[in-house]
């Protein structure tokens, strides 16, 4: 299926600035992220296709050369239209060369049909310059890289073919879905043309404990019962390692508490949801004293919930 404008992806305007669409970014992974919709394949591809259409458009260049048609909404070159000054205006023994770099080599086929393999008529039996010049062709593959990765940045080995592997570097922040473009290690080019690229798509795998949305970090933090109702100091896991919060006295199952910095690549923040955790097996100690106390403090949490 070919690759929908950007644009129209994320809802906003050729006009809209770099804020417009991050905050429509957000807003649409957050709705269709994986974590959220559970093995739906719609809302997977849909994450997917909003993830390219923001790698496409908050890079200030590729979104320059997208607005003047010189790639496309995949990010990849476009071919041109050439002209015979393209080709009549080569180097001295290189007239009518032509220097255009985004054909693909297997366009080639049809140039050679129409030509005839020997070349473009007797002159190329005699060696008078019908040098064809062209980029070699783009060449794609897939990576999948460790959630804490992603955030923090690696290096990882990408096996290419039996016995070739190519060394990638991870960006930090990089994000599932997002195509890495390694200049030169593509195909070969034609007639001394340069290489293609390689066109690396970006698979980041689940973490147990951690989610993402956007620049932020989500995480489910359990804590006891005594923790949640008088408060105290507790040890928590981040992407960079683990730190002390503190939780506030009669803190409820639900609670969000924010640890700022601790984000994607330090741009966002950590946001921890408490969860109160009763101890396994049971405990007499704990039974009576709660149903003596539910005696005395009675309460409805579910208050609101039920229609009259």
């Amino acid at each position: 299926m070919a690759a929908r404008n950007p644009y129209e992806v994320l809802g906003v305007k050729k006009e809209a600035t770099a804020d417009e669409i991050r905050t429509a970014y957000r807003a649409l992974a957050k709705k269709h992220h994986p974590d959220l919709n559970p093995g739906n394949k719609a809302a997977e591809a849909r994450f997917k296709e909003i993830s390219a259409a923001y790698d496409l458009l908050s890079d200030a260049d590729k979104r320059t050369r997208f607005d003047r048609g010189e790639i496309d909404e995949s990010g990849n070159e476009k071919p041109r239209a050439y002209t015979y000054q393209d080709f009549a205006e080569g180097a001295p023994g290189a007239k009518y060369r032509s220097n255009a770099e985004g054909m693909s080599p297997e366009d080639l086929d049809d140039l050679f049909s129409f030509f005839g393999r020997g070349g473009f008529g007797q002159g190329a039996a005699r060696g008078e310059g019908a040098t064809i010049r062209m980029r070699g062709g783009d060449r794609q593959y897939a990576l999948t890289v460790d959630f804490l990765d992603a955030v923090n940045g690696a290096k990882q080995r990408l096996e290419l073919a039996p016995g070739k592997s190519l060394d990638v570097t991870i960006p930090p922040g990089v994000r599932d879905g997002q195509i890495l473009r390694l200049a030169g290690q593509g195909g070969p080019g034609l007639g001394g043309g340069p290489a293609g690229d390689a066109l690396i798509e970006i698979r980041v795998a689940p973490h147990a404990h951690f989610r993402r949305d956007g620049d932020d970090i989500l995480l489910d933090l359990p804590v006891t019962l005594g923790e949640a109702v008088l408060g105290g100091r507790v040890t928590v896991p981040t992407s960079s390692g683990a730190v002390t919060m503190t939780v506030p006295p009669h803190s409820n199952t639900g609670t969000v508490l924010r640890l700022r910095g601790k984000g994607v690549a330090g741009k966002g923040d950590e946001l921890v949801t408490l969860k109160i955790v009763l101890p396994s097996g049971t405990d007499a100690e704990l039974d009576s004293f709660v149903k003596d106390w539910a005696a005395k403090h009675p309460y409805d949490p579910r208050k609101g919930m039920m229609r009259t």
